[in-house]
């Protein structure tokens, strides 16, 4: 999956219904606001609520910052 891929703007977090961040090369769909991840396995979502993992304080603030870096600069 790529970020410019159409798809990622309709995809959302299957328990918030809130949007999803795509994060590369981890491949994975982080929601910040409930601090789970979902991966993407050979390019596949994987967004059933099972599939979610909630993730540490620590790692929050890693993909967060990873999110930031990775905002396109104007």
């Amino acid at each position: 999956m790529k970020p410019d891929d159409p798809l990622l703007k309709i995809l959302v977090c299957p328990l918030d219904k809130g949007p999803l961040a795509l994060l590369t090369p981890e491949d994975l769909l982080y929601n910040p606001r409930l601090r789970r991840r979902y991966p993407i396995l050979d390019g596949i979502p994987q967004l059933l609520p099972s599939s979610g993992e909630q993730v540490t304080d620590a790692e929050h603030a890693r993909l967060l910052h990873r999110l930031t870096d990775q905002e396109p600069r104007p």
